[in-house]
């Protein structure tokens, strides 16, 4: 049998070693004194989208773009990536984030500065809308990833997870007893408007 795999879905991932107890610290003390925005957080903080802006995040912003120019690597893009816009999340016990996807860009992601147990997974949804018009009866067990129609994707404190823009996900629940830190971003190819 001849077997080729076409049009898939990648979900791109790096562990960074940076200094999470900084930034979770001016993260908290950013919440402390800025309301935020109100986007696809329930019972959460969304800061501001200018994090990039901020000197102290600017170790994290140059690894965002080590992965990043990868991932153009990987995809065969030219002309390299701009930073659109990059925000901080915080989900207390019982937050979580509502399905969306992120528009006006081509690569979005999330960095996990503070992620305890049970804090809530990242959840990515099948893409392709046909693919929900027909749900055979699968056979016992667990199918190949190819087959699956979510995934569910622990959150790992010093983990970037970059992800198509136009990817539907969400975030759990936070069902842990402390508070869950991430930072959400969107790229953009140069030559693109933001």
């Amino acid at each position: 049998m001849i077997k080729a795999s076409y049009f898939p879905t990648i979900i791109y991932a790096k562990d960074v070693n940076l200094d999470n107890r900084l930034f979770e610290r001016e993260v908290i003390e950013w919440s402390k004194k800025d309301n935020g925005v109100n986007r696809t957080n329930v019972n959460g903080w969304h800061s501001q989208t200018n994090m990039h802006e901020i000197q102290v995040f600017k170790p994290l912003v140059d690894q965002l773009f080590i992965m990043q120019e990868q991932v153009f690597a990987e995809e065969w893009l030219e002309s390299g990536a701009t930073l659109g816009n990059m925000w901080a999340n915080i989900n207390p016990p019982g937050g979580y984030n509502m399905p969306h996807v992120h528009p006006n860009s081509h690569f979005s992601g999330v960095y996990y500065i503070k992620a305890p147990k049970d804090s809530g997974n990242i959840v990515f949804n099948e893409p392709k809308t046909g693919a929900h018009m027909v749900m055979p009866r699968r056979k016992e067990g667990k199918p190949p990833s190819h087959l699956w129609k979510e995934v569910h994707v622990d959150p790992l404190e010093g983990r970037i997870i970059i992800f198509p823009s136009w990817l539907w996900h969400c975030v759990q629940p936070n069902k842990s007893n402390d508070i869950r830190i991430s930072v959400s971003f969107n790229f953009l190819q140069k030559g693109f408007n933001v």
